[in-house]
């Protein structure tokens, strides 16, 4: 799945959850959540994915440096 049709896939459910649908057609599949904590499960995979394929949601390395003192 492409980033894009990850982005599009979660403007959808965020739609549906806030508008209190449990049903949705999809790229020609129908998807149909239980209950609310499912479809929120969902959405949180659904950002941990776009955020880790997009380059600029990715969280920048931080280096430290450390000295000591040998005696």
């Amino acid at each position: 799945m492409t980033l894009a049709e990850m982005q599009a896939l979660l403007s959808a459910l965020l739609g549906m959850r806030f508008g209190g649908v449990r049903s949705i057609t999809y790229d020609g599949r129908q998807i149909t959540y239980g209950s609310d904590a499912e479809l929120a499960t969902a959405i949180y995979d659904l950002e941990r994915r776009i955020a880790a394929s997009d380059p600029a949601g990715a969280r920048p390395r931080v280096f430290r440096t450390f000295a000591s003192k040998d005696l």
